[in-house]
């Protein structure tokens, strides 16, 4: 069997925001800062890092949400920076949000939410076709098609994100970008929902890239994970390789505060603890943006941001103490 083909790859990709500072001055936030990687076609590549490191901002930058500072994204072969292109990169990448409270218009049935992309793209070419497109889409994601002229606010949580996703389906999408679509979810509907996107990845050949902060989400549903610290990628490898032999000091960390269900080997688990505090994107530290928190940093650290270097097959880190 051949390799599979990167159906996206982002190169170099920065994002910088300019922030307002006292009269007529603005300071650079770096949300996004140089950030490299590709996903193979048909497989999930998990994101994860804590609140603020650029992670969602990451996913709406590749899908031209907001117009990048510098980098390149390239799909299918194809460089994505003209209006054309964007246009028709856009009928094949769609997002899942994060909050299916407030990603979805109130005022719109079921019925309008989920047939405004096929009305945008003029993807039918009558009524009845729309119609029955919307109930082929709500039968995929599990929701009953009698509830078609409802209104957003009388579903649940889950039942919402299923929405939420049958629109994001609607234009028959190659790449979804998944914004924590678990997070404000209970635990019982986060498993329903992620084994939703596992059977829809089989049946309609979908690739993900799937951002959370929650570890063992990512690893239960990616091929591999990329860890983001304050804007910077820091490690990415095979998620089971990830998951057992992490190499970054954040990773570590990280990983250390997932927990175990079984008593007596969480009690045998010691807990890293990061001393220091996280900076602030607005005044990054030189070198490692790690640094301040890390307890095996050396002057070099200060001096020099690491290049991310492949440490086995598939599995890099950027570290001078590797």
């Amino acid at each position: 069997m051949s390799e599979p083909k990167n159906l996206l790859e982002v190169k170099h990709l920065k994002q910088y925001f300019e922030v307002p500072n006292g009269f007529m001055k603005t300071l650079k936030l770096k949300a996004v800062d140089d950030v490299s990687f590709e996903i193979k076609e048909g497989e999930t590549l998990g994101l994860v890092g804590e609140s603020g490191c650029g992670k969602t901002t990451v996913g709406r930058t590749i899908l031209q949400l907001y117009k990048p500072t510098s980098g390149e994204v390239w799909f299918d072969g194809k460089l994505i920076q003209s209006k054309k292109s964007i246009e028709e990169f856009r009928k094949k990448a769609q997002m899942v949000f994060q909050d299916p409270y407030s990603s979805l218009d109130p005022r719109m049935t079921v019925s309008d939410i989920i047939g405004e992309p096929l009305d945008v793209h003029r993807m039918y070419g009558s009524k009845k076709e729309r119609d029955e497109k919307i109930r082929h889409l709500m039968g995929l994601v599990g929701l009953s098609t009698e509830h078609a002229t409802r209104y957003a606010h009388e579903f649940s949580g889950g039942q919402r994100q299923r929405i939420g996703i049958a629109r994001a389906l609607a234009v028959e999408p190659k790449f979804i970008v998944c914004d924590e679509p678990v997070s404000a979810l209970d635990v019982s509907i986060q498993a329903q929902i992620l084994n939703m996107f596992e059977d829809l990845q089989e049946q309609l050949g979908l690739t993900y890239l799937f951002i959370a902060h929650d570890l063992l989400v990512v690893k239960h549903i990616s091929t591999r994970i990329a860890v983001m610290y304050l804007g910077k990628l820091i490690e990415i490898g095979p998620s089971d390789e990830l998951y057992h032999h992490p190499i970054h000091p954040y990773t570590t960390s990280l990983l250390s505060a997932v927990p175990i269900p079984d008593p007596k080997i969480a009690r045998a688990n010691e807990r890293i603890l990061l001393s220091g505090d996280v900076p602030s994107p607005l005044h990054m530290p030189g070198g490692c943006p790690f640094r301040t928190r890390c307890p095996h940093a050396t002057e070099k650290c200060a001096e020099v941001m690491p290049e991310l270097r492949e440490m086995s097959p598939g599995h890099k880190v950027a570290c001078h103490h590797v």
